[in-house]
């Protein structure tokens, strides 16, 4: 297959009268999606003159229309673009100003923003899935647009921009195929497996496992239309037989907490988008014995997937397991020299997966592509048995008095804590000794907060090197789209607040 379009294709040929999507009680087939997709694709370049190789933005809420949106961009030979829809229209403006963007698809519900975004940018011309038809009628894509070879670039992921301007990644038909085939593999997808989307459809995660991987090899998608309440999502979890559940770590810890008589119909949990405490996974594995809940990592940059752990085990609590097939890893320092098994340093990436470099961005792309290695600026090292672990990002290891801590050490602490919801450690300037950790937590309802409590605990546990200053409670901790805890909002609180 040479690339998405036509993968996706094969798929909705063979399995024409199979349900590919479940939208509460809505069942839609691969072949309306396929038609649909052509109807769109054929809009695009008709009435917007859509050329192959332009970029085009996806900006929508999760909803079926993404699906269709996405196959029939990519069915005219462009580039797709998902836009974060939480967002603002500032933000939004920066993203298609960088990707040269002149049309996207959205939905009336993001009006507002839109009206700011075509007044920020004169000759933007939008789409809305609002307006999409029910039963279009039967079609080809358009002549010749079905043509994209595996080099060809397929999807515009822009990073989540938790430090500085977001930056576009550039992921070829091939890296992402690449990716699809093998978390088949690695998964053990079959062709009867429902997958439970609950994150954003623009996340690289959701994009490529929820999305892509499914509805390539003859699976469906089962959207939850809303996360809240919780009651409803288990619901539709439930009411649609959901097999597979990737997600991130808020999302078991809620499902931990599910009353006796609810057993959830999955075969698989997949944890990513950020690091999965092990106290969430010990009190998931108490209350779904039955369920395997494995641990993986990826980032945008890799299309996304990298490690995970296997879906038969061994499972090993506080690793992201070893590389998905075709895959290499290896921990390197700052000068690129490959170091030894259980020895810290930059978790670096080689494969098929790897994107092609930055959009616009020829520098960032040299310091992150090296000598054909993806440096990741994550913190880590591999064990004697392949596995691989995590132990920070490059950017929040802390320093006191020159001595390398790790952040997620202390949190993992901190989420012992009877109460602890979320907790997350961040670095304040210490004149003394250079940098001082620093805790904030949010509680579970009714727990009442105890700053000494929590510091005692934790220096019961740490090296006095390692205890945070201070704690601080907050009624949530600050997350992007995706579930990550923003540090950087936690260190600007800290600086304006002295």
């Amino acid at each position: 297959m040479s690339n998405l379009a036509t993968a996706f294709l094969v798929a909705a040929e063979r399995h024409s009268d199979r349900p590919a999507l479940f939208w509460g009680e809505t069942q839609i087939r691969y072949g309306e999606i396929a038609r649909s997709s052509a109807w769109l694709a054929r809009e695009l370049v008709a009435k917007f003159a859509v050329q192959k190789g332009e970029r085009v933005a996806i900006w929508l809420k999760n909803r079926p229309e993404f699906v269709t949106a996405l196959f029939g961009v990519l069915g005219t030979g462009a580039v797709v673009v998902p836009v974060n829809n939480f967002l603002k229209s500032e933000e939004v403006a920066y993203l298609l100003e960088d990707a040269g963007i002149t049309v996207v698809i959205t939905e009336s519900a993001l009006g507002e923003g839109l009206a700011d975004l075509q007044a920020r940018r004169p000759g933007l011309k939008s789409l809305l899935v609002d307006d999409f038809p029910s039963h279009p009628a039967p079609g080809d894509f358009p002549p010749g647009r079905l043509e994209a070879s595996r080099s060809d670039l397929a999807v515009l992921i822009y990073t989540s921009g938790t430090t500085g301007k977001p930056k576009g990644a550039m992921l070829t038909h091939g890296n992402l195929l690449h990716n699809v085939e093998s978390c088949r593999q690695v998964l053990q997808v079959v062709d009867f497996d429902r997958f439970v989307l609950l994150l954003p459809m623009f996340h690289s995660f959701m994009l490529t496992v929820c999305v892509l991987l499914p509805l390539i090899v003859g699976g469906s998608m089962v959207i939850i239309r809303s996360v809240h309440p919780p009651k409803s999502m288990i619901q539709e979890m439930l009411q649609n037989q959901g097999s597979v559940l990737p997600a991130m770590a808020a999302l078991f810890r809620l499902l931990a907490t599910l009353p006796p008589g609810i057993e959830l119909p999955l075969r698989l949990c997949i944890s990513g988008a950020g690091p999965l405490p092990g106290e969430i996974l010990r009190a998931f594995n108490e209350r779904h014995p039955k369920v395997p809940l494995i641990e993986g990592y990826g980032l945008s940059e890799a299309s996304p997937v990298v490690s995970v752990n296997p879906v038969f085990g061994p499972w090993i609590p506080g690793t992201i397991g070893p590389p998905i097939p075709d895959v290499e890893m290896s921990v390197q320092d700052d000068s690129g020299k490959l170091l030894p098994d259980g020895v810290d340093g930059e978790i670096c990436v080689r494969g098929g997966n790897v994107m092609q470099g930055y959009w616009n961005a020829p520098d960032k792309t040299n310091e992150t592509l090296v000598d054909g290695w993806l440096r990741t600026g994550d913190i880590g090292h591999r064990r004697p048995d392949g596995y691989y672990v995590i132990t920070d990002r490059k950017k929040d290891m802390l320093k006191p008095n020159g001595i390398n801590v790790y952040p997620r050490e202390i949190e993992e602490v901190l989420y012992q804590f009877p109460g602890i919801r979320e907790a997350a450690v961040v670095g304040e300037p210490c004149e003394r000794r250079g940098e001082r950790p620093v805790a904030f937590v949010s509680l579970d309802e009714g727990r009442t907060f105890d700053e000494k409590a929590i510091l005692g605990f934790l220096r019961e546990r740490l090296a006095d090197f390692k205890l945070p200053r201070r704690a601080h409670h907050l009624p949530a901790l600050p997350r992007n789209a995706t579930g990550k805890i923003l540090k950087t909002a936690l260190r600007e609180r800290l600086s304006s607040a002295d």
